[in-house]
């Protein structure tokens, strides 16, 4: 007879033949994992929709660390373990475009997905860390993509949806700066080719953007930050006064970035934010219903030792 799961417990692969995950069964797979707030933040938020509706009452949301050489077999094998939906994080999610069935047109141009969804035939792939992204920028700076003027460090798999979420919600103007050139003209190709995608404007981090416009925002999709001895990724003293800071690392808290930021006056978020949206979204999409965000919120926060946002 298999054991009880536990959600609070981080898997493997080689666990799906030992363990009944049982009911309506999601999970999210990276590398490493073990320290991913997702099950806390979805757990919490399908407690909520069991008060709402009976059908979620089997539903459960579980943790699998996949090295990326296991991952292209292990998606069949959740997918014959019937688990309805996974969200994928580092290192898995431009690997997994390979693997899936169907893809959503927004999660095409990003070349990245962190959303499955089974059907019959195989897993459907989604992205929604742009709407996460967008979602955060409104409600923790009060920044509308539409019109604004955006600076976005990076060119990697966050960067790249964040830069076509900023085209698809039409910014005015979209500045990409990374250190890697070659990466850079990847993701400027995909922008360039979008509708409105000729907003966007590639720069050397060295040579940053000149005669900006009194408000913005800077948006750091890079992993400096991740230690707590990295430098910031830009000198924010060359922003003007009211430009605000969006930092996609959670963990710590408070980058160089936002702390360099803050001492300047400016308005600063961290990537919490995303995290929570992003993975409302996820549900949205698995569920078919509504999801409370803030009880998401709520519990990344109690998971990570932080004071509530809420």
């Amino acid at each position: 007879m298999s054991k009880k799961p536990d959600t609070e417990f981080t898997y493997t692969v080689d666990d799906l033949g030992k363990f009944d995950f049982g009911g309506t069964a999601l999970a999210v797979i990276g590398h490493p994992i073990q320290h991913s707030v997702s099950p806390a933040m979805h757990n919490a938020a399908i407690k909520k929709l069991c008060e709402q509706e009976s059908r979620f009452n089997d539903w459960a949301y579980f943790r699998f660390d996949v090295p990326p050489e296991a991952f292209a077999g292990a998606v069949p094998r959740f997918f014959e373990h019937n688990f309805l939906g996974l969200n994928l994080t580092i290192p898995h999610k431009v690997q997994a475009m390979e693997l899936i069935k169907g893809i959503s047109p927004d999660a095409e141009r990003m070349g990245a997905v962190n959303t499955l969804v089974w059907n019959e035939f195989g897993y459907d792939g989604f992205n929604t860390d742009g709407y996460g992204l967008k979602k955060g920028l409104l409600e923790d700076l009060d920044f509308d993509l539409k019109n604004g003027t955006v600076i976005l460090l990076g060119s990697g798999g966050a960067a790249r949806a964040a830069a076509v979420q900023c085209v698809l919600d039409g910014c005015k103007k979209l500045y990409v700066g990374n250190r890697t050139p070659s990466r850079l003209d990847g993701l400027m190709e995909i922008v360039h080719e979008m509708p409105g995608g000729q907003c966007a404007e590639a720069f050397a981090l060295n040579t940053p953007p000149r005669d900006l416009p009194e408000t913005g925002v800077l948006i750091n999709a890079t992993s400096l930050g991740l230690k707590t001895d990295d430098p910031a990724p830009f000198d924010v003293a060359l922003l003007p006064d009211g430009w605000k800071v969006y930092d996609m690392i959670y963990n710590p808290a408070a980058t160089k970035l936002l702390e360099e930021a803050g001492k300047r006056g400016l308005a600063t978020a961290n990537g919490l934010s995303m995290l929570v949206h992003q993975g409302a979204r996820s549900l949205e999409i698995w569920s078919k219903t509504e999801v409370n965000a803030h009880s998401m919120m709520a519990a990344a926060c109690h998971a990570l030792k932080l004071p509530p946002r809420y």
